[in-house]
């Protein structure tokens, strides 16, 4: 078997000694390749040649961006389309702040855990194939949005540039604080999804390819429990910015077994495609990568696609 790493040097938690014993571990068990990244896209460049030069597996050790730009890389522009045999399989060994990704296909979050389950699982030739997301040009993976959750993905992305560590508090306080910064204007958005009347006056709205939305620490934040890699996409849309309702679905969100509902709360967790139009510019974020303002989206479900080293979801298991 033919493997690639993609190593993000720079993602929150790699470091040289682990990076290091990831490689040795690996080398021992397949034909092992290393790459590390030097620049913003590079692990796409990297992961678009892997799949030209038919390598059986791609492994991303970083953060749930280079996991993005690996798929992305691998699958290319969105478009309808269904499994590509030829497409490497994707395993990854957690590096990020959050890893999203990764802990939600039920991969340890401490990567020396991680490259022992990946071991196992590669030798027990195992993959499960899950579906996707993609907006505008893009692929996602786990989760995508307008509004409130992009915005505080565009002040993580400049706490970094400036060298601030990412860290859970980090993430809390900026979403305190874009959630009160946008009770001073009008909600802009309208959300067309099949079969339902268009569901207007909404501040912000969240899309799930999987559950949970993201973590805070150990504790999962389940936006759309009912949404997974198997399912079509979540969404998870607010029509005020009120602070005790607020607050109310904020805890069922943080619940263990939490269903969030709302008399202010839009949620379904399945439906192909939902369609957001904005009155005004609005912020779009794709897995965690904040891509700029928009007025007019499309997110769309492309399920059975991708192939990943993963424990198997007990309705989906594929052996090799």
């Amino acid at each position: 078997m033919r493997a690639l790493l993609i190593v993000n040097p720079n993602a929150t938690t790699t470091t040289p000694a682990g990076r290091d014993r990831l490689a040795h571990a690996l080398a021992g068990r397949v034909a092992l390749t290393v790459a590390h990244t030097t620049h913003r896209g590079h692990a796409a460049e990297l992961a678009r040649s892997a799949h030209a030069d038919g390598m059986d597996v791609v492994i991303a050790h970083g953060g749930d961006g280079t996991v993005n730009e690996i798929v992305n890389g691998m699958l290319g522009e969105p478009s309808p389309r269904a499994a590509d045999p030829s497409m490497p399989l994707l395993a990854v060994v957690p590096g990020g702040s959050a890893n999203v990704f990764a802990r939600s296909l039920g991969i340890a979050a401490d990567p020396m855990e991680a490259t022992e389950q990946l071991l196992t699982l590669l030798s027990q030739r195992a993959r499960r194939r899950i579906g996707l997301g993609f907006c505008e040009d893009r692929w996602f993976v786990f989760n995508a949005g307008l509004g409130l959750d992009a915005q505080v993905c565009e002040a993580i992305d400049l706490s970094r540039a400036s060298g601030k560590r990412v860290t859970t508090a980090r993430y809390v306080r900026h979403s305190v604080k874009q959630f009160f910064e946008s009770k001073r204007v009008e909600p802009a958005l309208t959300l067309e999804i099949p079969g339902r009347d268009p569901a207007e006056g909404v501040y912000y709205a969240f899309v799930s390819n999987s559950s949970p939305w993201t973590f805070l620490d150990e504790r999962p934040v389940h936006t759309n429990p009912g949404t997974s890699f198997d399912t079509g996409l979540g969404v998870f849309a607010m029509t005020t910015t009120r602070v005790v309702p607020s607050l109310r679905v904020v805890r069922q969100l943080l619940a263990r077994h939490g269903e969030p509902e709302s008399p202010h709360l839009i949620r379904i967790d399945d439906t192909p495609r939902v369609r957001a139009l904005s009155t005004r510019p609005i912020g779009l974020q794709v897995d965690g990568d904040y891509l700029g303002m928009r007025t007019d989206v499309e997110f769309v479900s492309v399920p059975d696609l991708l192939d990943v080293v993963a424990p198997a979801s007990e309705s989906k298991r594929v052996i090799l």
